[in-house]
């Protein structure tokens, strides 16, 4: 089931085979709404969802919504100016290339022709799939009551038929059917249950150059952990890692199954935001087309970093690719005598776009009333702001457990190791967690250096803890504390890491089962009273609601579990 945006003046609207379509109004153009809780606009709409698990909803999902929604409105601000300055390049050229033929005695080439009243220059929609809708909200997981709900909620919040055209159908034969250049989508929403992978080659091709992919998986079990490798190998063509930063494993596991999907098809993706939350990854990234960027992005990685690539340039700039030589380490690791254990391929460079993640930030502090999960999206994307551009990361309670010490406070590792000019940060995906370019004897020198203070007894000479400390640390570590050893997000006291909201909790019940008639029956019974409310309250704050209604519609409600009847409805 799909939900998918595109701008009313578009011919692809009628042609859509598996979606809901909504529009909604945005600084004086028509621009296309996800679907999600939280909308920029005036007015705030009411969804409504039986008791019966007929529809999957998820309230712990807000967050995941309102940072969506961010990244959608950032990610449009920049394509917006990014075709601006395309246009006023094309003018200057335009007007140079004439001035040109009129120094020449030339007639001036003839311009392109739009309709009457159409402006080239003008802001446009932009046009949006969520592959995987159906409530308007997010999905209903059966598909037969999930065009009948999307319906029933547009009526409640009295939008038109024109503004919102549901279907049910395949998400992957309308991504296939969207490959053609002019009928791609600007951003494409994968949010499934489960994993993403049978959806991906299509998406990289049905979005547009330059376009947004928005991706989450929620399968950790099988990206996260080594239960089932051969599963995560035939989903996502690598293998998953047991230690510490499996969740950020994941991230390059998913990262990767991007770029080699995207690679086939000349395109490569650009990553603007990669997040670990809860029990789930979220992506968001650019692709692009481009041949030559193609051969930019094969890279493995592993404890040690191993590029599967390598190039070289010639005295003329010409770049050539060959395959690299390795592995880089023996059979054994150096510090601790264990074996070492190969994951991958997996993404091999950056996670984040810090450009686009200030503006993201910037939108975000300026839009406090559109986001009921504001302090940690903000505390969130400052944390992924602050991460160096490094492969995996430490724990301070990992680094003490190894070595059977007494845990060593985080601050002094990160003192230690900016002390001897290394860079670190911290990871989103863990806390306390320790990204540092510095290599792994360094780290172990300075657990060497946190012993010596804080001696450990027992320990048995052939364990890994009794192999790392019989060496002599080959630099003393200084402990004291470094003027930069505490963040940004860390000095301003941000939401870094949130605690769990309620109990039990985590990934909700596929949607099914209960008595959907009754429910069906309960809510028709419940929107025309609920709606007559709606309009006396609305109609008592301005006497012209009901002409306002269509066009500041702009507003989807954060659910709260409020009941009313058999029925939730739901409002922020």
């Amino acid at each position: 089931m799909l939900f998918g945006v595109l701008p009313s003046t578009s011919p692809l609207l009628k042609q859509f085979t598996a979606a809901a379509v909504f529009f909604y109004p945005l600084a004086g153009r028509r621009v296309a709404s996800t679907g999600a809780p939280v909308i920029a606009g005036q007015d705030k709409a009411t969804i409504l969802f039986p008791d019966t698990n007929e529809v999957f909803y998820n309230p712990i999902q807000e967050f995941n919504r309102d940072i969506s929604i961010a990244a959608i409105r950032t990610w449009d601000e920049v394509f917006q100016e990014e075709r601006s300055a395309r246009l006023a390049e094309k003018k200057a050229r335009r007007e140079a290339n004439a001035a040109k033929r009129a120094q020449e005695g030339l007639e001036p080439l003839p311009e392109k022709e739009y309709p009457e009243g159409t402006d080239p220059s003008a802001l446009r929609g932009i046009t949006i799939l969520e592959a995987l809708s159906a409530s308007g909200l997010r999905s209903i997981r059966d598909s037969q009551h999930a065009v009948a709900s999307i319906k029933r909620n547009a009526e409640f919040n009295e939008i038109s038929p024109d503004l919102l055209e549901p279907h049910k159908g395949d998400a992957i034969d309308v991504l296939y059917q969207h490959r053609d250049p002019m009928k791609r989508y600007d951003v494409i929403d994968l949010d499934p249950y489960g994993t993403a992978s049978p959806f991906i080659d299509g998406a990289v091709q049905a979005v547009s150059d330059g376009g947004l992919l928005c991706v989450t998986s929620t399968d950790l079990g099988v990206l996260a952990g080594t239960n089932y490798t051969e599963t995560c190998f035939a989903k996502y063509g690598g293998h998953p890692v047991k230690a510490e930063f499996c969740h950020e494993v994941a991230l390059r596991l998913v990262l990767q199954t991007l770029s080699t999907s995207a690679a086939r098809y000349k395109r490569h993706v650009v990553p603007l935001v990669s997040l670990s939350i809860d029990y789930y990854l979220r992506g968001f990234v650019r692709v692009y087309t481009s041949a030559a960027e193609v051969k930019m992005i094969a890279r493995c990685q592993s404890t040690y970093t191993q590029s599967l690539g390598k190039m070289s340039e010639g005295p003329k700039g010409n770049k050539k690719f060959g395959v690299n030589t390795g592995p880089p380490v023996d059979g054994r690791c150096e510090h601790c005598g264990s074996k070492f254990h190969v994951a991958g391929p997996m993404w091999g460079t950056v996670l984040h776009s810090v450009s686009f993640i200030e503006r993201m930030l910037n939108h975000v502090k300026d839009a406090s009333a559109l986001y009921k999960t504001q302090p940690r999206i903000l505390g969130m994307l400052t944390l992924c702001k602050e991460e160096i551009e490094a492969p995996f990361y430490y724990t301070a309670n990992g680094l003490s457990g190894i070595v059977h010490c007494t845990s060593i406070p985080l601050l002094k590792v990160i003192s230690a190791l900016l002390h001897q000019g290394y860079k670190v940060s911290g990871s989103h995906a863990a806390q306390g967690s320790i990204k540092t370019n510095a290599p792994p004897s360094v780290i172990w020198d300075v657990m060497r250096s946190w012993v010596k203070l804080n001696p450990v007894k027992n320990v048995k000479p052939d364990s890994p803890a009794g192999k790392i400390l019989a060496v002599e640390p080959k630099t003393v570590a200084n402990f004291e504390m470094h003027p930069n050893a505490q963040s940004e997000s860390r000095k301003n006291h941000l939401v870094r890491y949130q605690i769990n909201p309620t109990k039990n909790w985590g990934p909700q019940a596929k949607a099914g089962g209960g008595n959907k008639r009754k429910a069906d029956e309960d809510i028709t019974k419940t929107i025309e009273g609920e709606k007559s409310a709606k309009l006396e309250r609305a109609s008592a704050e301005s006497p012209n609601i009901k002409d306002k209604v269509l066009v500041n519609n702009a507003h989807l409600m954060v659910p709260v579990k409020e009941s009313i009847d058999n029925t939730v409805c739901v409002q922020q």
